[in-house]
């Protein structure tokens, strides 16, 4: 049922992008970045691929995920700026968010700062809930603004940027990916499945405390 799950989250994602162009990267990483644990590390490869077809620009697609980025962080600092904390921590398992990741994101920001909004852009996970803490700390908006926009960008064109090279490439690099295609898609399965289930197992845990 994980593998399944996570085949469709990828195929929405994929999905949205090929329908919806620019406008489906932005709103796959506003969802994001809004405290939804929707990859994007799927997302943003997928659309630097399409730059190397042709369909997108790179700048172009790493400013709309950017841009993608903002929006979601806008509206999960809304929700921490105006007490929505009792309500993550009571219904967040429904999009897989547990008071843990919360808690990581609270410890990241308490140490750092306001650099944390831009530092977190540059790592998982984290970079999914920083918006939130800074909301409850009611960090300057402009400041955050900048800091989630300069951090979303590099993330977003390091991700667009590989996937580009990897579709610029493609040719040389099939068939010693068909030679392994099964064993990639059986590592890539665990390895999703993995995540997936640590995160499902540590909401339903928080949820029975």
């Amino acid at each position: 049922m994980i593998d399944q799950l996570i085949s469709a989250v990828s195929a929405m994602i994929i999905a949205a992008i090929s329908t919806l162009g620019y406008g489906g990267v932005f709103l796959m990483m506003a969802i994001e970045s809004a405290c939804v644990p929707l990859p994007s590390e799927v997302t943003m490869p997928f659309a630097g691929y399409l730059a190397a077809t042709g369909r997108f620009e790179l700048n172009g697609v790493a400013i709309a995920g950017a841009a993608g980025c903002l929006s979601g962080s806008y509206v999960a600092y809304w929700i921490g700026a105006s007490g929505g904390r009792r309500f993550l921590e009571r219904h967040g398992r429904w999009v897989l968010i547990a008071p843990h990741d919360l808690a990581i994101a609270d410890r990241f920001f308490a140490r750092w700062g306001s650099p944390a909004v831009f530092v977190a852009r540059l790592l998982p996970v984290v970079r999914t809930f920083i918006a939130f803490p800074a909301g409850v700390a009611r960090m300057r908006l402009a400041p955050f603004t900048l800091y989630t926009l300069a951090g979303s960008y590099i993330w977003c064109l390091g991700l667009a940027y590989a996937g580009m090279k990897l579709g610029q490439n493609w040719d040389a690099l099939a068939p010693w990916f068909h030679r392994f295609d099964s064993v990639i898609a059986i590592a890539a399965a665990v390895a999703g499945g993995v995540l997936l289930y640590n995160r499902i197992r540590s909401v339903t845990a928080a949820a029975r405390a």
